[in-house]
């Protein structure tokens, strides 16, 4: 178990280096997402099922807004 819980730790530390690394807001997010879910997996594995639930929806859709509004400032041309 202890294990497990390095695993998904060292995860999430990387994906969260991910997101700065990454010059494409698209691969981004996708390093936002895994990386929200890894730290969900992790509280799940430490027994707090609901924290991680409500972190998980909360984060989610706050990583959806930032996700739209990077992606419009990408696409507008001006």
């Amino acid at each position: 178990m202890t294990y497990f819980i390095l695993f998904l730790s060292v995860c999430f530390i990387l994906g969260g280096l991910a997101v700065p690394s990454n010059p494409s807001p698209y691969y981004a997010v996708v390093g936002l997402v895994l990386s929200s879910v890894i730290g969900c997996g992790w509280l799940i594995s430490l027994g707090i099922s609901f924290v991680s639930l409500v972190l998980f929806l909360v984060y989610l859709g706050g990583m959806l807004v930032v996700f739209v509004y990077s992606v419009s400032l990408v696409a507008d041309p001006f």
